[in-house]
Order: structure tokens, then sequence, then C-alpha cells
């Protein structure tokens, strides 16, 4: 039931979606005794995608997010192992660097263990793992099958967390990195905690390279909308696992 609410809540918290069903309504309202509401509400999509696409709003509320957590210190030695979330794959390939951080980081610790945590997040079809994907692609990277582990259940950040401290059983003193963008950090950090797996943060895939301010205006409105529905999505997010007790906290931190 979480996860079909969540999936539910998560679209109708995207300002994309929103505008975009608000054109719906007005574009089926043209030809009706209701045109003047329809051009009404067709109007103002096109007033908002232009906000949320060209103004700094995806800025100003992606930046928190990612400067909440600091890039990991590597001076405080060598972690047991890694723990990468999925979000990271589609059709295309991989979208973002949680997973091409991580040939050079076990290059660098030969010794430390990777888990990858992630099944499929379709909502109806439970269609592939992300998991086997993620695997393949790390061998065509360098990296022996041997020291890939994969959690291919998990639909959501509460189940990466709760599935992969199942798996690794992490032993008191273990220190373990957890691989994720540096929006998504603060949520996944109050899960793992409120899940009993004490992690540390290693975000990457910057996308404000987080002391970014601006530009006032995107080079495109997709980039803009892009931040913008990402955004919205996490401190969404933040605030139902809070509420409904899956994490630590609502704002976590270092």
């Amino acid at each position: 039931m979480f996860f079909f609410l969540s999936k539910l809540l998560g679209f109708f918290a995207t300002p994309s979606n929103l505008v975009i069903l608000i054109g719906i309504v007005g574009l089926v309202l043209l030809p009706t005794r209701f045109t003047r509401a329809g051009r009404w509400l067709a109007f103002v999509s096109v007033i908002i995608v232009a906000i949320f696409g060209l103004s700094p709003i995806g800025n100003a509320l992606i930046i928190p997010l990612e400067d909440r957590f600091p890039p990991w210190d590597a001076t405080r030695g060598a972690p047991d192992g890694f723990i990468v979330l999925g979000g990271t794959i589609d059709a295309w390939g991989p979208r973002n660097q949680r997973l091409l951080v991580v040939p050079e980081l076990l290059r660098r610790y030969p010794n430390a263990r990777v888990l990858f945590s992630g099944g499929s997040g379709a909502l109806i079809d439970d269609g592939d793992a992300e998991a086997k994907f993620a695997a393949r692609l790390l061998e065509s990277l360098g990296i022996a099958r041997s020291r890939i582990t994969l959690e291919d259940r998990s639909r959501n950040t509460l189940e990466n967390a709760v599935f992969s401290k199942a798996i690794v059983q992490p032993k008191p003193g273990e220190r373990w990195l957890l691989v994720t963008s540096a929006y998504h950090m603060p949520r996944a950090i109050g899960v793992f905690r409120k899940a009993g797996f004490p992690v540390e943060p290693y975000p990457v895939d910057w996308r404000t390279h987080r002391i970014e301010v601006g530009p006032p205006l995107f080079v495109t409105m997709r980039d803009g909308l892009w931040r913008t529905d990402t955004a919205v999505h996490e401190w969404v997010g933040l605030a139902v696992y809070w509420l409904t007790g899956r994490s630590s906290e609502l704002f976590p931190a270092p």
C-alpha cells in the first residue's frame, strides 16, 4: 500500500505532471460551453511551464538538498563496502554518476565490496530489475562479477535500506558508503538510519555543482523543469517518509 500511495503522490507532486493535467483539462473544455475556462487553463499551464522552466526556482529548491551532505572525506580510511542505490538506468543506459563512480572506488579500495540495490519501480508491470542491468554495465567497465552483490527486489528507498541491510548484515565497526545522487542523499540517509543501517554518505551526481547559485535563466526549459520536478519530488518524499515513520528525521543532516 505504501508503494502504491508513494507512486501516486510522486506523480501528482511533480510540477510538470500537474501542468500537463491542467493543460489537458483546458483543451478538453475548449469545444464545450466552458470554452472560456478552457482557454484560461491552457494559458495558465503555458505560464507555469515558462516560470518553472526559465526561472531559478529549480536551483533554489535543489541546492539545499545537494548541499546537505558534503563530499566524502577519503582521509578517514578505507571503507568495507559500498551500497549503490538504483534509479540510475533506463532503456537508454545509465542516467547519472551513481554507477560510473564504482569502478574507480573499487580500484582505490580493492578489498571493498559493492552491493547494487535496485529492483523494478514499475507500478503495474513488474518489469526487469535494475540490478541485472547494473551488473552487466559494471562487468563491461572491468569489475569482476564476483565482487558485485545484487539486491533486485527493492522498489523504493525504504526497501533499498531494508533489503540491503538483510543482505549485507553489517557488523559492528564496519564502514559502508551509501552512493546516491546528492539531491537524494538526505532522504536516503534518513531511511537507512531508521532501518538501523549506519552508512556514510558518498554523494555524487551534483546537478548544480554544489556552489551554483544561478544563472537566473536556464539554457533550456527542459533543464529548469527537470530540476524543479526533481527537487519537489524529494521535498515531498522527505515529508511523507518522516510523517509515516520511515525516516529518522524530517531533514537529515551529517
